[in-house]
């Protein structure tokens, strides 16, 4: 379901922009949608076509998703895993400090190798209401100001759909442009549609490493951009709307936290309007991949901040509870298949 699709039924009964915008505003608070303002009841407001319209409306976007568990960490973040209409299942985070990292997809076509959400494949889009249900949805737990789209599904590869769920956002749902977070890999349609767009949100760069035959290795499925040319589109886009790029750098032990990859990073740094964003890789003990010890990790901060690489360390939400995105969910879609396993035949 798309927005597009609520704002057609909403004007087919009757509804004007204003009321419009008034409803969106409601949903994307997680209220009910005839909800007033202190100055105006919604019956004062809401033609009676509309307000009898609502209950049909309501029950068809409670029906977009529902909670199916809730993982809450050390950190004061809380893992949801949602399940969509369909019985699909996707994750949120909640963020310390008012964040929401939502899914724009069901699994993700990129194969990143170090990626459990990867390891599934592609196997459906969601559609606009669908992303933004997973803020209303947020927003019946604590306050939601900045949504990153960092969860699964590589959102270039959704675009309109995240793109319409970014405009609602920044406009009914109140939230900041820059606290509007795009996450990708680097599709070159990105750099091409950002900048038209009325709300333009701050830019992420899966990046992880200088070298371009091991970018490669590691996001396999990745439009063949070398990590030179993925930090000149970037920057574009930085100097066009006077924020800085965040690089994304999944930290592992023995691949991409050498000495070399340390230069390599002060190479391509060097003048862009950018933070780098090391991520410890979200480790379990059977995992090909580990996370560097914390102390390499602490002289890697060191050595770039002090030559003039802005490096903040970003660990995944939730690493207590094998939080890393996709874990819930993987672990979840096991659980059913194997009691349909032991379920009795004949």
């Amino acid at each position: 379901m798309r927005i597009f699709d609520v704002n057609q039924q909403l004007a087919e009964l009757g509804a004007k922009p204003l009321h419009i915008g008034r409803i969106s505003r409601a949903w994307l608070r997680g209220l009910p949608l005839d909800t007033g303002t202190r100055h105006q009841q919604a019956e004062n407001f809401l033609p009676l076509s509309v307000r009898n319209g609502l209950p049909a409306l309501t029950g068809q976007l409670d029906a977009l998703l529902r909670l199916r568990s809730e993982h809450p960490a050390g950190d004061g973040s809380a893992r949801l895993l949602v399940e969509l209409a369909d019985g699909q299942m996707v994750e949120s985070v909640l963020l310390p400090r008012g964040g929401l990292c939502v899914s724009s997809q069901v699994g993700c076509a990129v194969g990143c190798v170090f990626c459990m959400t990867g390891k599934s494949g592609l196997l459906r889009q969601l559609g606009s209401a669908e992303i933004v249900a997973q803020v209303a949805l947020a927003r019946r737990f604590r306050p939601v100001k900045k949504v990153v789209f960092m969860g699964m599904g590589e959102p270039a590869h959704n675009l309109d759909n995240v793109l319409e769920a970014i405009d609602l956002l920044g406009t009914e749902g109140g939230i900041g442009q820059k606290n509007l977070v795009f996450s990708t890999v680097g599709d070159p349609r990105v750099f091409e549609r950002l900048p038209q767009q009325r709300v333009k949100p701050a830019l992420a760069l899966s990046l992880h490493t200088s070298n371009a035959e091991l970018r490669q290795q590691l996001l396999p499925r990745a439009p063949r951009i070398d990590p030179e040319e993925l930090m000149e589109l970037g920057e574009a886009y930085a100097r066009a709307v006077d924020y800085p790029i965040q690089y994304q750098w999944t930290l592992l032990a023995g691949i991409n936290d050498s000495q070399e990859e340390m230069d390599g990073i002060l190479r391509l740094f060097k003048g862009k309007y950018a933070v780098l964003n090391l991520i410890p890789y979200n480790s379990l003990e059977a995992d090909e991949f580990q996370r560097p010890a914390g102390e390499r990790i602490v002289q890697m901060v060191r050595y770039l901040h002090s030559r003039g690489v802005l490096t903040k360390v970003r660990n995944s939400a939730g690493q207590d509870i094998d939080g890393g995105c996709g874990q819930l969910r993987a672990r979840a879609v096991e659980l059913v298949n194997t009691s349909r396993l032991r379920r009795p035949q004949g």
